[in-house]
C-alpha cells in the first residue's frame, strides 16, 4: 500500500469512527428498549431497527477493512435475524450477549466499552494549555463576531454622514462669502446715516449677521473634528472587527478534503452497484471553506455524482468500444477566485449528455425549448437539466430519474449566493462549475432602490449593471427586450415582478433607466430598477419561522442607518419574471382547466404498507383501490382501468416481478405505468426490474413520500 492509500484509509477511518459512534449508539439504545418491550409487534419494530444498524455498521467496518469489528457485526447481525424469523426469542442471556458484543466494538474502536465518542480529549501540556469547545458552541461565537459587523457599518454610516454635514458648511461658506460684501456695505450705510445709527432694530440685524458667522465657523469647528473623530472610529472598528471575524471564521473554516472521504466512497458504491469503474480525483483539497457551506454542499455533491455515474460515465464494455480506458475519469477541482469565492468543477470523461434527449424530456413536461438552442449551439438547451423534472433516464430509481437532482444543484448553489453552470460535449464529457463564496455569513451585494424601497442583490450573481433608453427597448413575440451580448434578454420591472405599486415619476429623474442583468445564458433577465446606489458588504440575517420561505426573498440585511433592507432570491427572481410577463423562455403550454382525477391501484401483502401507500396518494388527490398479491391485482387490472400500478416485489402467489411480467405481455395492458416499491436493493434486483419493465424502481429503506409523488405525477 502506498504511503497517499495509507493516509486516505486513516482519513476514512477517522470518519468510520463516527458513523460507528451512531451505530453502536442506536443499536445499545435499541437492545435496552427490548429489554422494556412487551408487545411482539413493538419488539419486531426495534429488532427490524438495530437489524439494519448492524449491518450497515458491518458493511462500513468491511470497507475499511476491519475485520474484528466485521465479524463482531456478522455475530450480531445473526443473531437479530434469528430474532427476526421468530426462531428465538430476545432474552436476558442472549441481550446481555449482544451488549457484550457492543462493548467489544467500542473497546476495539476507542479503547474502552464505555467511550462511544471518536474524539480524543486534549490533555494539558507544560508549554500550552487545550480546552475541549464544542462546534455549536464555536458557531456561537462566530455568529457573536458577525453581528459585530453591524457596528463597522454604523461606524462607517456615521463617517459618511458626518463627511456630508461637513459638506454642508463649504456650501454655507462659498454662499457667506458671496454675501459677504452686501452686508459689510449694509453696515456702512447703517453707520452713516442718523436713522441707522438711532434704529435698535437695524443695529441688532448687523450685530446677528457677525454673531451668526462667529457661531457657524465654530460649529464647523466642533463637526469637523468630530468627523476625524469618527473617521479615526471607523478605521479603528473596522479593523478591529475585520480581524475579528477573520480569526473567528477560521475556527470554522474546513479544507475541502474534509469531504473527501464521503465522496470517494459515494462514487465506489455507485460504480460497484452499477457494474462501471470510476476513479475520483480532486485537486485543491488544501482549500479551505465555511463549515457551514461544506455541509450545505453535500447534498449538490451526492446529486451530481450520482448523475455523473448513471447518466454520464458508460460500462467498461461500451468505454473499450467508443476508445476510451475501461475506468473513467472523473476529477473535482476547486480553486480559490479572489478574497471571498471559490470554483468548484465536476468534470468527467464519459458519454456527454445527449441534447435531443433533454429536448424531449422538455418537451414531455410542457418546457418550451430555446429560440436559440439551435442558432447559438447547444448551451441553451443545456441550461434545461436544470428544470425540475427534466431527466434523459428512461427508469426512475433511487439514484436518477425523477429530474430533481441537477434543479436541487442550482437551488442550492443561489441559495448560497454562487451560481452554476454546465458544458458538455458529446461522447468526451460533462463539466459542471460552481461559483461559490468562501464564508456563509456576509458577501458583496449591490444596494438597489425600487419602488422607493431599498433591496439588496448579492454581486456574484449580478452580470452587468447598465443603464437603457426608451428608445432601445425592442418588442419581441410581444415581450420588451434589451440587446446584450448581441442576444435579446428579456425586460421587466422589478417592482412589478415583486408586486409592489410602482413610484411616483420623479422630475429629476435621469433619461436613462438603471438595469441590472442577472442569470446566465437562456436565463438571463434585465430588471430595470429605480437607482443602484452602491455595492458593500452585506450581513446577512435569515429570515425566522413562518417567514423563512418567502417567494424572491432569500434572507434580509440591517443598513448602518439602521433600515432593513430585504436580501432578494435570484433563483425566484428568475422564475417570477415568467409571470410577470417577461419570461426568459417562451410560455409554458397551457393545462387544462381542471385534470381528471388518475386512478391507481395499490398492489402489496402488507395491510400496514397498504394502508400507508393508500393513505399518501389519497391525500395527493389520487383515487385508490387495493389488492393483496400480483394475482388479485392482475384480476383487478383486467376487470377496471387504471392509470398506474404501485406494487411491492416480495408477494406470495404472485411477486412483483411477475406482475410486471404479465401486465406487459398483455395487449390491453401493456401502456399502464408500473412502479415497483421494494426492499431489495442490490443491483440485479434492479436489473431484473428493468427486464420485466418497470417504469420506476424505489427502495423502501430510502423511499420517503416525495419521491414516490414525484415519480407518480411524471409517469401517471
Amino acid at each position: 500500500m502506498t504511503a497517499a492509500e495509507e493516509a486516505f484509509l486513516r482519513s476514512l477511518r477517522a470518519t468510520f469512527k463516527v458513523e460507528a459512534a451512531e451505530h453502536l449508539q442506536e443499536i445499545g439504545t435499541g437492545l435496552l428498549e427490548l429489554e422494556q418491550a412487551a408487545a411482539p409487534a413493538e419488539q419486531l419494530e426495534i429488532i427490524e431497527t438495530v437489524f439494519r444498524a448492524a449491518h450497515s455498521l458491518k458493511g462500513a467496518a468491511r470497507a475499511v477493512n476491519l475485520t474484528e469489528i466485521e465479524s463482531l457485526c456478522q455475530s450480531l447481525e445473526e443473531l437479530f435475524a434469528a430474532w427476526k424469523r421468530r426462531e428465538s426469542l430476545p432474552s436476558p442471556a442472549t441481550l446481555d450477549t449482544a451488549h457484550r458484543a457492543v462493548d467489544k466494538i467500542s473497546e476495539v474502536l476507542f479503547g474502552r466499552a464505555d467511550e462511544i465518542s471518536p474524539q480524543p480529549v486534549p490533555t494539558p501540556t507544560s508549554e500550552s494549555e487545550t480546552v475541549r469547545i464544542t462546534v455549536g458552541a464555536l458557531d456561537a461565537r462566530l455568529l457573536e463576531a458577525e453581528e459585530m459587523l453591524g457596528a463597522k457599518l454604523a461606524a462607517n454610516q456615521r463617517a459618511t454622514d458626518l463627511g456630508a454635514l461637513a459638506g454642508r458648511f463649504e456650501q454655507w461658506r462659498k454662499e457667506w462669502a458671496r454675501l459677504q460684501p452686501r452686508t459689510r456695505a449694509l453696515r456702512q450705510a447703517l453707520e452713516r446715516t442718523r436713522e441707522g445709527a438711532d434704529s435698535p432694530d437695524l443695529r441688532g440685524l448687523a450685530e446677528f449677521f457677525d454673531w451668526n458667522h462667529d457661531y457657524l465657523r465654530a460649529l464647523e469647528g466642533k463637526v469637523t473634528a468630530l468627523r476625524r473623530t469618527a473617521e479615526q472610529d471607523r478605521l479603528l472598528i473596522g479593523k478591529l472587527v475585520d480581524d475579528l471575524l477573520e480569526n473567528s471564521k477560521r475556527l470554522l473554516m474546513l479544507p475541502m478534503a474534509t469531504l473527501s472521504p464521503l465522496l470517494a466512497k459515494l462514487v465506489h458504491d455507485l460504480c460497484r452497484d452499477q457494474g462501471k469503474e470510476a476513479e475520483l480525483t480532486i485537486h485543491g483539497e488544501e482549500v479551505t471553506i465555511d463549515k457551514r457551506i461544506l455541509e450545505q454542499l453535500k447534498d449538490p455533491f451526492i446529486h451530481l455524482l450520482r448523475n455523473c455515474i448513471d447518466h454520464g460515465i458508460e460500462t467498461p464494455e461500451q468505454r473499450r468500444r467508443a476508445g476510451k480506458p475501461p475506468r473513467a475519469a472523473i476529477t473535482l477541482t476547486v480553486s480559490p477566485m479572489n478574497s471571498n469565492q471559490v470554483e468548484i468543477s465536476l468534470s468527467d470523461d464519459g458519454a456527454g449528455i445527449d441534447i435531443e434527449k433533454v429536448k424531449a424530456a422538455a418537451g414531455k413536461r410542457g418546457i418550451a425549448i430555446p429560440a436559440s438552442a439551435d442558432q447559438h449551439g447547444e448551451s441553451a438547451a443545456l441550461e434545461l437539466v436544470f428544470e425540475t423534472a427534466v431527466s434523459t433516464s428512461p427508469m426512475i430509481t433511487q439514484v436518477s430519474g425523477r429530474g430533481l437532482g441537477l434543479a436541487i444543484v442550482r437551488e442550492k448553489t443561489e441559495k448560497l449566493g454562487g451560481r452554476v453552470a454546465i458544458e458538455s460535449r458529446r461522447g468526451f464529457g460533462t463539466t459542471i462549475r460552481m461559483t461559490l463564496p468562501l464564508t456563509m455569513a456576509t458577501f458583496r451585494g449591490v444596494l438597489i432602490e425600487s419602488a422607493q424601497r431599498l433591496f439588496i442583490v448579492p454581486t456574484a450573481q449580478v452580470e452587468r449593471v447598465t443603464r437603457f433608453k426608451p428608445q432601445d427597448v425592442q418588442t419581441v413575440e410581444g415581450r420588451r427586450t434589451l440587446e446584450f451580448n448581441a442576444n435579446a434578454v428579456s425586460l421587466v420591472d422589478l417592482a412589478e415582478v415583486l408586486q409592489l405599486p410602482p413610484a411616483q415619476h420623479r422630475p429629476d429623474a435621469p433619461p436613462a433607466t438603471p438595469v441590472l442583468i442577472l442569470g446566465a445564458g437562456e436565463q438571463r433577465v434585465a430588471f430595470a430598477v429605480d437607482a443602484v446606489l452602491d455595492e458593500r458588504e452585506v450581513l446577512v440575517k435569515t429570515l425566522p419561522k413562518p417567514l423563512s420561505r418567502v417567494r424572491n426573498i432569500a434572507g434580509a440585511t440591517v443598513l448602518g442607518s439602521g433600515e432593513v433592507a430585504p436580501i432578494l432570491n435570484v433563483s425566484d427572481l428568475l422564475k417570477s419574471a415568467r409571470t410577470a410577463g417577461a419570461a426568459p423562455r417562451a410560455p409554458l403550454a397551457s393545462a387544462p382547466a381542471q385534470r381528471p382525477t388518475k386512478k391507481i391501484l395499490v398492489v402489496e401483502d402488507s395491510i400496514t404498507s397498504r394502508m400507508l401507500l393508500k393513505g399518501i396518494l389519497e391525500s395527493a388527490g389520487y383515487e385508490v383501490k387495493t389488492a393483496i398479491d400480483g394475482i388479485d391485482g392482475f384480476t383487478a387490472l383486467r376487470t377496471e382501468h387504471f392509470d398506474l400500478v404501485v406494487s411491492d416485489v416480495e408477494m406470495p402467489r404472485m411477486n412483483g416481478f411477475d406482475l410486471t411480467t404479465r401486465i406487459r405481455a398483455d395487449r390491453t395492458l401493456a401502456e399502464v405505468p408500473v412502479v415497483l416499491v421494494t426492499a431489495l436493493e442490490s443491483r440485479e434486483d434492479r436489473e431484473r426490474g428493468i427486464d420485466v419493465g418497470a417504469n420506476a424502481y424505489l427502495v423502501k429503506s430510502s423511499l420517503d413520500q416525495s419521491n414516490l409523488l414525484e415519480a407518480l405525477r411524471r409517469l401517471a
